[in-house]
Protein backbone atom coordinates (compact mmCIF):
# COMPACT_ATOMS: atom_id res chain seq x y z
CA UNK A 1 0.00 0.00 0.00
CA UNK A 2 2.69 2.15 0.48
CA UNK A 3 2.70 4.11 -2.83
CA UNK A 4 -1.11 3.60 -3.12
CA UNK A 5 -0.76 6.08 0.71
CA UNK A 6 1.66 8.00 -0.91
CA UNK A 7 -0.10 9.00 -3.92
CA UNK A 8 -3.77 9.60 -1.89
CA UNK A 9 -1.86 12.02 0.49
CA UNK A 10 -0.29 13.90 -2.22
CA UNK A 11 -3.44 14.17 -4.02
CA UNK A 12 -5.23 15.07 -0.71
CA UNK A 13 -2.72 18.21 -0.47
CA UNK A 14 -0.96 16.85 2.69
CA UNK A 15 1.94 16.33 1.48
CA UNK A 16 4.39 17.25 -1.23
CA UNK A 17 5.71 15.10 -4.28
CA UNK A 18 9.06 16.29 -2.50
CA UNK A 19 7.96 14.94 1.02
CA UNK A 20 6.85 11.90 -0.50
CA UNK A 21 10.35 11.24 -2.00
CA UNK A 22 11.90 11.92 1.31
CA UNK A 23 9.95 9.67 3.00
CA UNK A 24 10.24 6.76 0.54
CA UNK A 25 14.19 7.32 0.86
CA UNK A 26 13.94 7.07 4.93
CA UNK A 27 11.77 3.70 4.28
CA UNK A 28 14.24 2.19 2.07
CA UNK A 29 16.60 2.78 4.84
CA UNK A 30 15.47 1.93 8.03
CA UNK A 31 12.62 -0.46 6.44
CA UNK A 32 9.75 0.92 8.06
CA UNK A 33 6.40 1.40 6.74
CA UNK A 34 5.78 5.29 4.70
CA UNK A 35 3.43 5.87 7.14
CA UNK A 36 5.16 5.88 10.07
CA UNK A 37 8.50 7.98 7.93
CA UNK A 38 6.23 10.48 7.06
CA UNK A 39 5.01 10.69 10.91
CA UNK A 40 8.51 10.82 12.17
CA UNK A 41 9.61 13.31 9.55
CA UNK A 42 7.18 15.94 10.82
CA UNK A 43 4.84 15.87 7.28
CA UNK A 44 1.82 13.96 8.77
CA UNK A 45 -0.31 13.84 11.73
CA UNK A 46 -1.38 10.09 12.83
CA UNK A 47 -4.92 11.14 12.87
CA UNK A 48 -4.75 13.04 9.53
CA UNK A 49 -3.69 9.39 7.86
CA UNK A 50 -6.19 7.58 9.53
CA UNK A 51 -8.94 10.06 8.20
CA UNK A 52 -7.75 9.92 5.09
CA UNK A 53 -7.78 5.69 4.68
CA UNK A 54 -11.38 5.87 6.98
CA UNK A 55 -12.62 8.26 3.77
CA UNK A 56 -10.78 6.81 1.03
CA UNK A 57 -12.21 3.10 1.41
CA UNK A 58 -14.96 3.65 3.70
CA UNK A 59 -13.97 2.34 6.89
CA UNK A 60 -14.50 3.98 9.90
CA UNK A 61 -11.62 5.18 12.11
CA UNK A 62 -10.88 4.71 15.81
CA UNK A 63 -8.64 6.87 18.67
CA UNK A 64 -6.97 3.41 20.02
CA UNK A 65 -6.12 5.16 22.54
CA UNK A 66 -9.18 5.84 24.07
CA UNK A 67 -10.35 2.05 24.56
CA UNK A 68 -9.79 -0.58 27.10
CA UNK A 69 -10.09 -3.93 25.02
CA UNK A 70 -11.22 -6.87 26.80
CA UNK A 71 -8.66 -9.70 27.54
CA UNK A 72 -11.16 -12.55 25.99
CA UNK A 73 -11.34 -10.38 22.65
CA UNK A 74 -7.69 -10.08 22.90
CA UNK A 75 -7.12 -13.86 23.46
CA UNK A 76 -8.99 -14.22 19.86
CA UNK A 77 -5.90 -13.83 17.90
CA UNK A 78 -1.97 -15.08 18.55
CA UNK A 79 0.33 -11.87 19.37
CA UNK A 80 2.37 -13.74 16.32
CA UNK A 81 -0.60 -13.04 13.86
CA UNK A 82 -1.15 -9.57 15.79
CA UNK A 83 2.61 -8.22 14.68
CA UNK A 84 2.59 -10.04 11.70
CA UNK A 85 -0.67 -8.25 10.29
CA UNK A 86 0.01 -5.04 12.63
CA UNK A 87 -3.65 -5.80 13.74
CA UNK A 88 -5.10 -5.19 17.17
CA UNK A 89 -8.84 -6.70 17.98
CA UNK A 90 -10.89 -4.39 19.79
CA UNK A 91 -14.60 -5.90 20.47
CA UNK A 92 -16.37 -9.14 19.47
CA UNK A 93 -20.45 -8.79 18.75
CA UNK A 94 -22.23 -11.76 18.74
CA UNK A 95 -20.54 -13.61 15.11
CA UNK A 96 -18.64 -10.07 14.82
CA UNK A 97 -15.22 -9.55 15.23
CA UNK A 98 -14.25 -5.55 14.81
CA UNK A 99 -10.23 -5.41 14.46
CA UNK A 100 -7.72 -2.57 13.99
CA UNK A 101 -5.83 -2.09 11.14
CA UNK A 102 -3.10 0.15 9.85
CA UNK A 103 -4.05 -0.82 6.30
CA UNK A 104 -7.53 -1.72 5.61
CA UNK A 105 -6.88 -2.88 2.08
CA UNK A 106 -4.99 -5.98 3.55
CA UNK A 107 -8.02 -8.22 2.42
CA UNK A 108 -5.09 -11.73 3.63
CA UNK A 109 -5.12 -10.73 6.95
CA UNK A 110 -8.62 -9.96 7.18
CA UNK A 111 -9.26 -14.03 5.30
CA UNK A 112 -6.52 -15.23 7.95
CA UNK A 113 -8.36 -13.95 11.24
CA UNK A 114 -11.80 -15.09 9.55
CA UNK A 115 -10.62 -18.53 9.00
CA UNK A 116 -8.23 -18.77 12.58
CA UNK A 117 -11.15 -17.43 14.52
CA UNK A 118 -14.52 -18.37 12.53
CA UNK A 119 -15.49 -14.63 13.57
CA UNK A 120 -16.72 -12.31 10.67
CA UNK A 121 -14.33 -9.45 10.42
CA UNK A 122 -14.77 -5.84 10.49
CA UNK A 123 -12.24 -3.53 10.07
CA UNK A 124 -11.48 0.32 11.61
CA UNK A 125 -8.89 2.31 10.41
CA UNK A 126 -6.25 2.93 13.67
CA UNK A 127 -2.78 4.46 13.23
CA UNK A 128 0.13 2.05 13.02
CA UNK A 129 1.69 4.05 16.21
CA UNK A 130 -1.21 3.36 18.09
CA UNK A 131 -1.62 -0.40 17.29
CA UNK A 132 2.23 -1.02 17.99
CA UNK A 133 1.41 0.81 21.64
CA UNK A 134 -1.78 -1.60 21.51
CA UNK A 135 0.33 -4.55 21.11
CA UNK A 136 2.82 -4.10 23.52
CA UNK A 137 0.30 -2.92 26.21
CA UNK A 138 -1.96 -6.27 25.58
CA UNK A 139 0.30 -8.79 24.47
CA UNK A 140 3.83 -7.79 26.25
CA UNK A 141 7.38 -7.32 24.70
CA UNK A 142 8.79 -8.92 21.81
CA UNK A 143 10.90 -11.32 23.91
CA UNK A 144 7.55 -12.06 26.41
CA UNK A 145 6.17 -12.58 22.76
CA UNK A 146 8.60 -15.03 21.89
CA UNK A 147 8.41 -16.75 24.37
CA UNK A 148 4.40 -17.02 24.88
CA UNK A 149 5.00 -18.67 20.96
CA UNK A 150 7.53 -21.46 22.04
CA UNK A 151 4.98 -22.20 24.74
CA UNK A 152 2.00 -22.15 22.28
CA UNK A 153 4.19 -24.94 20.08
CA UNK A 154 5.49 -26.63 23.33
CA UNK A 155 1.17 -26.83 24.34
CA UNK A 156 0.51 -28.28 20.41
CA UNK A 157 3.30 -30.34 20.37
CA UNK A 158 1.90 -32.28 23.61
CA UNK A 159 -1.84 -32.16 22.13
CA UNK A 160 -0.24 -33.66 19.08
CA UNK A 161 1.03 -36.50 21.07
CA UNK A 162 -2.21 -37.45 22.26
CA UNK A 163 -4.49 -39.67 20.10
CA UNK A 164 -8.39 -39.19 20.46
CA UNK A 165 -10.27 -41.98 19.17
CA UNK A 166 -13.52 -41.10 17.94
CA UNK A 167 -16.09 -42.27 15.66
CA UNK A 168 -16.09 -39.40 12.91
CA UNK A 169 -12.63 -38.41 11.39
CA UNK A 170 -11.72 -35.14 11.74
CA UNK A 171 -9.63 -33.20 9.83
CA UNK A 172 -7.36 -30.56 11.63
CA UNK A 173 -9.09 -27.36 11.88
CA UNK A 174 -6.25 -25.05 11.32
CA UNK A 175 -5.12 -28.03 8.07
CA UNK A 176 -8.93 -27.10 6.97
CA UNK A 177 -8.38 -23.35 6.64
CA UNK A 178 -4.92 -23.34 5.39
CA UNK A 179 -6.41 -25.88 2.75
CA UNK A 180 -9.06 -23.40 1.50
CA UNK A 181 -6.52 -20.56 0.71
CA UNK A 182 -5.09 -23.52 -1.90
CA UNK A 183 -5.37 -21.67 -5.18
CA UNK A 184 -6.84 -24.56 -7.08
CA UNK A 185 -9.42 -25.06 -4.41
CA UNK A 186 -10.19 -21.13 -4.73
CA UNK A 187 -9.67 -21.41 -8.42
CA UNK A 188 -12.55 -24.69 -8.27
CA UNK A 189 -15.10 -22.70 -6.18
CA UNK A 190 -15.08 -19.36 -8.58
CA UNK A 191 -15.34 -21.64 -11.71
CA UNK A 192 -18.40 -23.51 -9.98
CA UNK A 193 -19.99 -20.21 -8.86
CA UNK A 194 -19.61 -18.50 -12.45
CA UNK A 195 -20.19 -21.46 -14.70
CA UNK A 196 -23.65 -21.62 -12.83
CA UNK A 197 -24.77 -18.38 -14.23
CA UNK A 198 -23.41 -18.97 -17.63
CA UNK A 199 -25.58 -22.48 -17.75
CA UNK A 200 -28.21 -20.05 -16.33
CA UNK A 201 -28.51 -22.90 -13.38
CA UNK A 202 -31.44 -22.04 -10.72
CA UNK A 203 -29.68 -24.71 -8.07
CA UNK A 204 -25.81 -25.70 -7.31
CA UNK A 205 -25.69 -29.48 -5.22
CA UNK A 206 -22.58 -30.28 -4.53
CA UNK A 207 -22.17 -33.78 -3.21
CA UNK A 208 -20.53 -36.15 -1.28
CA UNK A 209 -20.63 -39.83 -1.30
CA UNK A 210 -18.52 -42.60 -0.27
CA UNK A 211 -15.70 -42.82 -3.30
CA UNK A 212 -16.85 -39.78 -4.95
CA UNK A 213 -18.04 -36.08 -4.97
CA UNK A 214 -19.75 -34.74 -7.74
CA UNK A 215 -21.23 -31.09 -8.60
CA UNK A 216 -24.63 -30.91 -9.98
CA UNK A 217 -26.50 -27.86 -11.83
CA UNK A 218 -30.26 -27.26 -11.79
CA UNK A 219 -31.19 -25.63 -15.10
CA UNK A 220 -34.65 -25.53 -16.09
CA UNK A 221 -35.83 -27.72 -13.37
CA UNK A 222 -34.17 -30.76 -14.15
CA UNK A 223 -30.32 -31.17 -12.60
CA UNK A 224 -27.45 -32.04 -14.75
CA UNK A 225 -23.91 -33.74 -13.76
CA UNK A 226 -21.38 -30.93 -14.57
CA UNK A 227 -18.05 -32.45 -12.78
CA UNK A 228 -16.38 -34.40 -10.32
CA UNK A 229 -13.68 -32.83 -8.52
CA UNK A 230 -11.06 -35.06 -6.94
CA UNK A 231 -11.71 -36.90 -3.33
CA UNK A 232 -9.09 -34.97 -1.49
CA UNK A 233 -10.39 -31.40 -2.23
CA UNK A 234 -14.20 -32.60 -0.77
CA UNK A 235 -13.52 -31.14 2.66
CA UNK A 236 -11.40 -28.23 1.33
CA UNK A 237 -14.11 -26.94 -1.21
CA UNK A 238 -16.84 -27.26 1.62
CA UNK A 239 -15.03 -24.92 3.85
CA UNK A 240 -14.78 -22.40 1.36
CA UNK A 241 -18.15 -22.23 0.74
CA UNK A 242 -18.88 -22.04 4.32
CA UNK A 243 -16.03 -18.97 4.64
CA UNK A 244 -17.74 -17.27 2.22
CA UNK A 245 -21.37 -18.18 3.32
CA UNK A 246 -20.20 -16.58 6.97
CA UNK A 247 -21.04 -20.39 8.38
CA UNK A 248 -18.73 -21.90 11.39
CA UNK A 249 -16.48 -24.53 9.67
CA UNK A 250 -15.82 -26.61 12.94
CA UNK A 251 -19.56 -27.32 13.01
CA UNK A 252 -20.27 -30.30 10.89
CA UNK A 253 -22.90 -31.84 12.86
CA UNK A 254 -26.13 -29.69 12.42
CA UNK A 255 -27.61 -27.96 10.00
CA UNK A 256 -26.33 -24.57 8.61
CA UNK A 257 -28.50 -21.54 6.06
CA UNK A 258 -26.41 -18.79 5.26
CA UNK A 259 -25.68 -16.29 1.99
CA UNK A 260 -23.13 -15.59 -0.34
CA UNK A 261 -22.86 -12.32 -2.41
CA UNK A 262 -20.56 -11.85 -5.21
CA UNK A 263 -19.56 -9.26 -7.71
CA UNK A 264 -17.92 -10.58 -10.73
CA UNK A 265 -17.71 -9.62 -14.28
CA UNK A 266 -19.57 -11.86 -17.24
CA UNK A 267 -19.11 -10.25 -20.92
CA UNK A 268 -17.43 -7.11 -19.77
CA UNK A 269 -20.01 -6.41 -17.11
CA UNK A 270 -19.97 -6.00 -13.83
CA UNK A 271 -22.44 -8.56 -12.08
CA UNK A 272 -23.81 -8.77 -8.47
CA UNK A 273 -25.36 -12.18 -7.66
CA UNK A 274 -26.84 -13.55 -4.51
CA UNK A 275 -26.59 -17.73 -3.85
CA UNK A 276 -28.95 -18.67 -0.82
CA UNK A 277 -26.17 -21.62 0.62
CA UNK A 278 -27.68 -24.80 2.68
CA UNK A 279 -25.48 -27.30 4.25
CA UNK A 280 -26.37 -30.49 5.82
CA UNK A 281 -24.61 -32.97 7.50
CA UNK A 282 -24.72 -36.32 5.24
CA UNK A 283 -23.27 -39.97 5.58
CA UNK A 284 -20.63 -38.88 4.22
CA UNK A 285 -19.76 -35.38 4.52
CA UNK A 286 -21.91 -32.06 4.50
CA UNK A 287 -23.76 -31.71 0.75
CA UNK A 288 -24.26 -28.29 -0.14
CA UNK A 289 -26.83 -27.01 -2.10
CA UNK A 290 -27.11 -23.21 -3.45
CA UNK A 291 -30.12 -21.30 -5.11
CA UNK A 292 -28.70 -18.51 -7.22
CA UNK A 293 -30.94 -15.29 -6.89
CA UNK A 294 -30.05 -13.26 -9.84
CA UNK A 295 -32.06 -10.44 -9.68
CA UNK A 296 -31.53 -9.81 -13.57
CA UNK A 297 -33.70 -12.87 -14.26
CA UNK A 298 -36.60 -12.25 -12.03
CA UNK A 299 -39.58 -10.85 -14.53
CA UNK A 300 -41.69 -8.91 -12.61
CA UNK A 301 -43.82 -7.83 -15.24
CA UNK A 302 -47.28 -9.85 -14.77
CA UNK A 303 -48.20 -10.25 -18.29
CA UNK A 304 -44.75 -12.25 -19.31
CA UNK A 305 -45.43 -15.24 -16.67
CA UNK A 306 -47.27 -17.09 -18.62
CA UNK A 307 -51.02 -16.30 -17.49
CA UNK A 308 -53.40 -16.93 -20.05
CA UNK A 309 -55.48 -13.78 -21.12
CA UNK A 310 -59.08 -14.72 -19.38
CA UNK A 311 -57.16 -16.06 -16.25
CA UNK A 312 -54.77 -12.60 -16.09
CA UNK A 313 -57.62 -10.29 -16.05
CA UNK A 314 -59.25 -12.19 -13.13
CA UNK A 315 -55.97 -12.00 -11.31
CA UNK A 316 -55.23 -8.78 -11.61
CA UNK A 317 -58.66 -8.00 -10.85
CA UNK A 318 -58.26 -9.48 -7.35
CA UNK A 319 -54.95 -7.76 -6.61
CA UNK A 320 -56.34 -4.85 -6.88
CA UNK A 321 -58.90 -5.06 -4.43
CA UNK A 322 -58.41 -3.03 -1.22
CA UNK A 323 -59.82 -6.25 0.90
CA UNK A 324 -59.90 -9.53 0.60
CA UNK A 325 -56.92 -12.78 0.73
CA UNK A 326 -55.38 -13.98 -2.57
CA UNK A 327 -53.77 -17.31 -2.19
CA UNK A 328 -50.83 -18.63 -4.47
CA UNK A 329 -50.34 -22.56 -4.72
CA UNK A 330 -47.88 -24.74 -5.92
CA UNK A 331 -44.96 -26.89 -4.89
CA UNK A 332 -41.73 -25.98 -3.69
CA UNK A 333 -39.37 -24.33 -7.07
CA UNK A 334 -42.84 -23.71 -8.91
CA UNK A 335 -42.67 -20.19 -9.22
CA UNK A 336 -44.82 -19.20 -6.64
CA UNK A 337 -42.36 -16.45 -5.03
CA UNK A 338 -42.34 -15.05 -8.54
CA UNK A 339 -45.75 -14.58 -9.08
CA UNK A 340 -46.46 -12.64 -5.81
CA UNK A 341 -42.89 -10.78 -6.20
CA UNK A 342 -44.98 -9.68 -9.58
CA UNK A 343 -47.57 -8.71 -8.24
CA UNK A 344 -46.52 -6.68 -5.38
CA UNK A 345 -44.64 -4.82 -8.01
CA UNK A 346 -48.22 -4.27 -9.84
CA UNK A 347 -49.83 -2.76 -6.71
CA UNK A 348 -46.60 -1.23 -5.60
CA UNK A 349 -47.56 2.76 -5.97
CA UNK A 350 -46.53 5.61 -3.27
CA UNK A 351 -50.04 5.47 -1.96
CA UNK A 352 -49.66 1.73 -0.37
CA UNK A 353 -48.41 0.33 2.60
CA UNK A 354 -46.99 -3.27 1.93
CA UNK A 355 -45.59 -5.28 4.33
CA UNK A 356 -43.65 -8.49 3.95
CA UNK A 357 -42.68 -11.35 6.21
CA UNK A 358 -40.47 -14.16 4.31
CA UNK A 359 -38.48 -17.15 5.11
CA UNK A 360 -35.64 -16.50 3.37
CA UNK A 361 -36.47 -12.66 1.86
CA UNK A 362 -34.96 -13.93 -1.68
CA UNK A 363 -34.92 -10.72 -3.14
CA UNK A 364 -34.63 -6.84 -2.08
CA UNK A 365 -37.92 -4.73 -3.77
CA UNK A 366 -38.13 -1.18 -3.80
CA UNK A 367 -40.78 0.94 -1.70
CA UNK A 368 -41.62 -2.70 0.46
CA UNK A 369 -41.21 -3.36 3.83
CA UNK A 370 -39.42 -6.97 3.94
CA UNK A 371 -39.15 -8.83 7.04
CA UNK A 372 -36.76 -12.27 7.22
CA UNK A 373 -38.20 -14.30 9.48
CA UNK A 374 -36.04 -15.98 12.52
CA UNK A 375 -38.02 -18.79 14.08
CA UNK A 376 -34.87 -19.44 16.79
CA UNK A 377 -36.01 -15.82 18.32
CA UNK A 378 -39.60 -16.35 18.05
CA UNK A 379 -40.24 -14.27 15.05
CA UNK A 380 -42.30 -16.27 12.99
CA UNK A 381 -45.28 -15.63 10.26
CA UNK A 382 -47.71 -15.41 12.92
CA UNK A 383 -45.77 -13.44 15.13
CA UNK A 384 -44.66 -10.74 11.83
CA UNK A 385 -48.27 -10.78 10.73
CA UNK A 386 -49.39 -9.86 14.44
CA UNK A 387 -47.19 -6.59 14.35
CA UNK A 388 -47.99 -5.88 10.80
CA UNK A 389 -51.66 -4.81 11.62
CA UNK A 390 -50.01 -2.47 14.17
CA UNK A 391 -48.07 -0.94 10.95
CA UNK A 392 -50.98 0.75 9.39
CA UNK A 393 -50.65 -1.50 6.22
CA UNK A 394 -52.96 -1.82 2.86
CA UNK A 395 -51.50 -4.89 2.04
CA UNK A 396 -49.36 -7.94 3.41
CA UNK A 397 -47.51 -11.05 2.02
CA UNK A 398 -47.12 -13.74 3.98
CA UNK A 399 -44.28 -16.13 2.81
CA UNK A 400 -46.39 -19.18 3.79
CA UNK A 401 -49.23 -20.40 5.91
CA UNK A 402 -47.87 -23.13 7.46
CA UNK A 403 -50.42 -23.23 10.57
CA UNK A 404 -53.37 -22.59 11.81
CA UNK A 405 -52.47 -19.48 14.06
CA UNK A 406 -50.93 -17.92 10.72
CA UNK A 407 -53.70 -18.73 8.78
CA UNK A 408 -55.99 -17.58 11.38
CA UNK A 409 -54.45 -14.07 11.94
CA UNK A 410 -54.20 -14.02 7.93
CA UNK A 411 -58.24 -14.36 7.22
CA UNK A 412 -58.51 -11.87 10.48
CA UNK A 413 -56.32 -9.40 8.29
CA UNK A 414 -58.57 -9.87 4.83
CA UNK A 415 -61.44 -9.35 6.72
CA UNK A 416 -60.79 -6.12 8.52
CA UNK A 417 -59.36 -3.94 5.25
CA UNK A 418 -56.37 -5.56 4.68
CA UNK A 419 -54.98 -7.02 1.21
CA UNK A 420 -53.23 -10.63 1.81
CA UNK A 421 -51.30 -11.98 -0.32
CA UNK A 422 -49.50 -15.62 0.92
CA UNK A 423 -48.76 -19.17 -0.82
CA UNK A 424 -49.86 -22.58 0.64
CA UNK A 425 -48.29 -26.38 -0.52
CA UNK A 426 -51.72 -27.90 -2.29
CA UNK A 427 -52.15 -29.50 -5.76
CA UNK A 428 -55.07 -27.43 -7.60
CA UNK A 429 -56.61 -24.36 -6.32
CA UNK A 430 -59.75 -25.97 -5.37
CA UNK A 431 -58.61 -28.47 -2.71
CA UNK A 432 -56.77 -25.19 -1.10
CA UNK A 433 -60.15 -24.38 0.57
CA UNK A 434 -59.85 -27.88 2.05
CA UNK A 435 -56.85 -27.12 2.98
CA UNK A 436 -57.55 -24.10 4.78
CA UNK A 437 -60.77 -25.80 6.59
CA UNK A 438 -58.21 -28.63 7.61
CA UNK A 439 -55.90 -26.23 9.33
CA UNK A 440 -59.42 -25.21 11.98
CA UNK A 441 -60.68 -22.61 9.68
CA UNK A 442 -64.09 -21.80 9.51
CA UNK A 443 -66.04 -22.46 6.32
CA UNK A 444 -67.91 -19.34 6.88
CA UNK A 445 -64.72 -17.51 7.65
CA UNK A 446 -62.94 -18.93 4.26
CA UNK A 447 -65.91 -17.95 2.17
CA UNK A 448 -66.41 -14.73 3.37
CA UNK A 449 -61.83 -13.99 3.09
CA UNK A 450 -61.03 -15.62 0.16
CA UNK A 451 -60.87 -13.34 -3.09
CA UNK A 452 -59.11 -15.97 -5.47
CA UNK A 453 -56.74 -18.91 -5.74
CA UNK A 454 -54.12 -19.14 -8.67
CA UNK A 455 -52.79 -22.91 -8.69
CA UNK A 456 -49.42 -23.31 -11.13
CA UNK A 457 -46.39 -24.88 -12.33
CA UNK A 458 -43.08 -24.35 -14.35
CA UNK A 459 -42.42 -26.31 -17.68
CA UNK A 460 -39.52 -25.44 -19.94
CA UNK A 461 -39.68 -24.00 -22.97
CA UNK A 462 -38.66 -25.50 -26.30
CA UNK A 463 -35.19 -23.55 -27.30
CA UNK A 464 -36.24 -20.93 -29.89
CA UNK A 465 -32.95 -21.15 -32.25
CA UNK A 466 -33.57 -25.24 -32.85
CA UNK A 467 -37.10 -25.42 -32.96
CA UNK A 468 -38.78 -27.98 -34.90
CA UNK A 469 -41.79 -29.38 -35.92
CA UNK A 470 -42.82 -32.98 -35.60
CA UNK A 471 -45.26 -35.86 -35.80
CA UNK A 472 -47.69 -37.45 -33.35
CA UNK A 473 -50.73 -40.04 -33.40
CA UNK A 474 -53.65 -38.09 -33.00
CA UNK A 475 -54.73 -40.61 -30.69
CA UNK A 476 -52.17 -39.79 -28.47
CA UNK A 477 -53.16 -36.08 -28.34
CA UNK A 478 -56.58 -36.86 -27.10
CA UNK A 479 -55.33 -38.91 -24.40
CA UNK A 480 -53.56 -36.08 -23.32
CA UNK A 481 -56.69 -33.78 -23.10
CA UNK A 482 -57.12 -32.86 -26.46
CA UNK A 483 -60.76 -33.02 -28.66
CA UNK A 484 -60.91 -35.18 -31.36
CA UNK A 485 -61.85 -32.67 -33.99
CA UNK A 486 -58.63 -30.87 -32.38
CA UNK A 487 -56.27 -33.51 -32.15
CA UNK A 488 -55.14 -33.51 -36.04
CA UNK A 489 -54.80 -30.03 -36.44
CA UNK A 490 -52.78 -29.51 -33.93
CA UNK A 491 -48.95 -28.86 -34.84
CA UNK A 492 -46.59 -30.25 -32.26
CA UNK A 493 -42.84 -28.75 -32.03
CA UNK A 494 -39.62 -29.84 -30.73
CA UNK A 495 -36.30 -28.77 -29.92
CA UNK A 496 -34.06 -30.54 -31.66
CA UNK A 497 -31.20 -29.68 -29.55
CA UNK A 498 -28.01 -26.97 -30.21
CA UNK A 499 -25.00 -25.27 -28.71
CA UNK A 500 -27.35 -22.22 -27.28
CA UNK A 501 -29.43 -25.00 -25.41
CA UNK A 502 -26.72 -27.59 -24.38
CA UNK A 503 -28.57 -29.82 -26.60
CA UNK A 504 -31.54 -30.01 -24.31
CA UNK A 505 -34.00 -29.07 -26.97
CA UNK A 506 -35.01 -26.83 -24.60
CA UNK A 507 -34.57 -22.99 -23.03
CA UNK A 508 -36.06 -21.24 -20.28
CA UNK A 509 -39.39 -21.60 -18.67
CA UNK A 510 -43.17 -21.02 -18.72
CA UNK A 511 -46.02 -21.02 -16.16
CA UNK A 512 -49.16 -22.61 -16.25
CA UNK A 513 -51.70 -21.30 -13.98
CA UNK A 514 -55.40 -22.69 -12.65
CA UNK A 515 -56.69 -19.61 -11.71
CA UNK A 516 -59.91 -20.12 -9.61
CA UNK A 517 -61.82 -16.54 -8.78
CA UNK A 518 -64.53 -17.14 -5.49
CA UNK A 519 -67.87 -16.28 -7.11
CA UNK A 520 -71.10 -16.04 -4.82
CA UNK A 521 -71.85 -19.72 -5.92
CA UNK A 522 -68.96 -20.98 -5.23
CA UNK A 523 -69.19 -19.30 -1.81
CA UNK A 524 -72.34 -20.81 -0.86
CA UNK A 525 -70.83 -24.10 -2.11
CA UNK A 526 -68.08 -23.84 0.66
CA UNK A 527 -70.38 -22.87 3.30
CA UNK A 528 -72.17 -26.10 2.45
CA UNK A 529 -69.19 -28.08 2.91
CA UNK A 530 -68.64 -29.34 -0.67
CA UNK A 531 -65.83 -31.12 -1.60
CA UNK A 532 -62.99 -30.39 -3.92
CA UNK A 533 -64.35 -31.79 -6.28
CA UNK A 534 -67.43 -30.02 -6.40
CA UNK A 535 -65.76 -26.86 -6.27
CA UNK A 536 -63.29 -27.50 -9.10
CA UNK A 537 -66.72 -28.71 -11.55
CA UNK A 538 -68.71 -25.56 -10.38
CA UNK A 539 -64.96 -23.48 -11.16
CA UNK A 540 -65.02 -25.26 -14.89
CA UNK A 541 -67.88 -24.52 -15.25
CA UNK A 542 -67.59 -20.62 -14.77
CA UNK A 543 -65.10 -20.79 -17.13
CA UNK A 544 -61.90 -21.59 -15.04
CA UNK A 545 -58.50 -22.66 -16.88
CA UNK A 546 -56.92 -25.77 -15.11
CA UNK A 547 -53.52 -26.45 -14.90
CA UNK A 548 -53.54 -29.41 -17.99
CA UNK A 549 -55.86 -26.81 -20.21
CA UNK A 550 -53.27 -24.15 -20.03
CA UNK A 551 -50.35 -27.14 -20.69
CA UNK A 552 -52.50 -27.77 -23.83
CA UNK A 553 -52.93 -24.27 -24.87
CA UNK A 554 -49.09 -23.83 -24.62
CA UNK A 555 -48.70 -26.71 -26.99
CA UNK A 556 -50.72 -25.37 -29.47
CA UNK A 557 -49.17 -22.06 -29.37
CA UNK A 558 -45.50 -24.27 -29.86
CA UNK A 559 -44.04 -22.74 -26.40
CA UNK A 560 -43.69 -26.03 -24.49
CA UNK A 561 -43.70 -29.91 -25.51
CA UNK A 562 -46.59 -32.67 -24.69
CA UNK A 563 -43.86 -34.81 -22.18
CA UNK A 564 -43.72 -31.42 -20.30
CA UNK A 565 -47.08 -30.82 -19.92
CA UNK A 566 -47.51 -34.77 -18.94
CA UNK A 567 -45.14 -34.38 -16.34
CA UNK A 568 -46.18 -31.20 -14.43
CA UNK A 569 -50.23 -31.84 -14.93
CA UNK A 570 -52.85 -34.30 -14.53
CA UNK A 571 -56.24 -34.72 -16.36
Amino acid sequence: MAVKLGEMLVRAGLISQNQLDEALEAQKANGEKLGLNLIKLGYVKEDEITQLLSEQYGVPSINLRHFEIDETVINLIPSEVSQKYLIIPINRTGATLTIGMADPTNVFAMDDIKFMTGYNVEPVVASEIAIREAIEKYYGSAHALELKKVMDEMAEAEADALEVLEEDDEMDLASLEAATEEAPVVKLVNIILTDSIKKQASDIHIEPYEKDFRVRFRIDGVLYEIMHPPMRLRDAITSRLKIMAKLDISEKRLPQDGRIKIKMKLSGKTKEMDYRVSVLPTLFGEKIVLRLLDKDNLMLDLTKLGFETESMTKFERQILKPYGMVLVTGPTGSGKTNTLYSSMHRVNTPETNIMTAEDPVEFNLHGINQVQMKEQIGLNFAAALRAFLRQDPNIVLVGEIRDFETAEIAVKAALTGHLVLSTLHTNDAPSTINRLMNMGIEPFLVATSVNLICAQRLVRRICRECKEQIQMPPQALVDVGYSLEEAPQIKLMKGRGCGGCNNTGYRGRVGLYEVMEISEEIRELILSGASAMELRRKALEEGMISLRMSGLRKITEGVTTVEEVVRETVL
